[in-house]
């Protein structure tokens, strides 16, 4: 990844950086934020995984290793796959599922988190927030399955996988995670569409102090956090 921009709000008490590979206004990034005195966070049990395409999933493993990484799952297929996979851990203990996918236009390519009701959150993130439901698949023999939601193509852009272990239903969220953002023409709509269809908004939409651009912060029936951004105001914000 690279450094795309770094922004510091001292009347808020934050700072934020920007890391992907690729520019913000086409590529899903990461935004990291670190809060004035504020040194360990909680991941908690129901944030899962960043995911990151590569053309070899062994290479990319043993040079993050030579780098001083923590490598917790060796390149091997996926359970109940074929797919590739490795996982490993920042310094802070985040976890990036690393997935062999050559040639992928958006390396940056899954945020996974954990549900109680798989069809609920589906039925949300679809009416509220109008992705679609790109794939779903049950790993009976594991007791979990998995839904990708998005915008576009699994190969070509972002997605939110969403997971249910069977029986579990709540999970503790910890502190750490946020939230995922998403572009939208017009934050007051969302906020309506959003409670419409049973979710919760916990920041009326609006401009974020000391930046102006207008945001609206809404929880999800399992309580993940996303927020929508206005899409004019965040160009505005990248120029």
């Amino acid at each position: 990844m690279k450094l795309l921009r770094k922004r510091d709000i001292p009347e808020e008490k934050y700072t934020n950086a920007f890391l992907g590979y690729g520019p913000e206004d086409s590529h899903f990034v990461v935004e990291l934020t670190y809060n004035y005195g504020v040194d360990k966070y909680d991941i908690g049990a129901g944030f899962g995984h960043f995911g990151i395409a590569v053309d070899d999933v062994a290479k990319m493993v043993e040079l993050i290793r030579a780098k001083g990484g923590k490598v917790t799952r060796e390149p091997g297929p996926v359970k109940g796959g074929k797919t590739v996979i490795a996982f490993v851990e920042d310094p802070d203990g985040y976890k990036f599922e690393i997935l062999e996918r050559p040639g992928t236009p958006e390396p940056l390519c899954q945020v996974m988190l954990r549900v109680g009701d798989l069809d609920r959150a589906i039925s949300f993130y679809e009416k509220a927030c109008g992705m679609e439901l790109l794939r779903k698949r049950d790993n009976p023999e594991y007791k979990y399955t998995v839904a990708m939601m998005g915008y576009g193509p699994e190969d070509k852009n972002a997605v939110l996988e969403l997971t249910y272990n069977y029986g579990v239903t709540e999970y503790d969220k910890g502190n750490a995670y946020a939230q995922i953002a998403i572009g939208t023409d017009d934050v007051y709509k969302t906020a309506e569409v959003v409670k419409l269809f049973g979710g919760q908004v916990v920041r009326e939409p609006g401009p974020l102090p000391g930046i102006s651009t207008k945001i609206t912060s809404i929880l999800d029936p399992d309580g993940w956090k996303s927020v929508f951004v206005d899409n004019i105001d965040f160009a505005k914000e990248l120029e």
